[in-house]
């Protein structure tokens, strides 16, 4: 009996011990330790910033800047269709690239990004498309190429007899421009 309330004392003050560690010795600090994190997160992004800007990388900035929206509702997200094709339009024109069509889809919203696809079909030659793909490359916003399409069969060879004509291909290309979310 008297091993029992050895036990059963040894057991008491291990119970204390042990709220005493969880309630005095840590306490709150799970708490703090989740609110600090939440502001070095915020503070990381502000350096990140201040670096970019006193290194002077306009590009990098610039990208973020036309590229990065609050939210899926943010202006940045919604209204850049009509700026985008404007800007397409006249690339494709200083070019010498002909436009055949021009189709805006609905943009799909994701977790990190809005991507606003379009369809194209243009005519031009190799090197007009290479200039092409080089300027979405180097284009503020942010445009992946999700496919092209060179429509160069074999019957287009047999019924053309002008080699000028046999330059230039019909091409059909789905891009799209690609908004970033702030993340949370």
């Amino acid at each position: 009996m008297k091993r029992v309330h050895i036990l059963a004392g040894v057991v008491i003050i291990m119970a204390l011990a042990f709220y005493y560690t969880v309630n005095w010795v840590y306490g709150d600090k799970p708490d703090d330790i989740y609110y600090l994190d939440k502001q070095i997160k915020k503070l990381n992004e502000q350096l990140i910033t201040a670096q970019i800007l006193s290194n002077k990388l306009e590009r990098v900035y610039n990208l973020f800047e036309e590229n990065l929206a609050e939210n899926t509702q943010d202006e940045i997200a919604m209204g850049a269709s009509m700026e985008f094709l404007n800007a397409i339009t006249s690339t494709l024109d200083s070019l010498g690239i002909t436009t055949i069509f021009m189709r805006p889809k609905p943009r799909i919203k994701g977790r990190i990004s809005v991507e606003a696809p379009y369809e194209l079909e243009i005519r031009c030659n190799y090197k007009q498309f290479g200039v092409l793909m080089s300027k979405l490359e180097s284009s503020l916003r942010l445009i992946q190429v999700t496919e092209f399409h060179v429509k160069n069969g074999i019957e287009r060879l047999k019924n053309t007899r002008d080699e000028k004509l046999l330059s230039e291909q019909n091409i059909e290309l789905k891009i799209s421009t690609l908004t970033l979310l702030k993340g949370k």
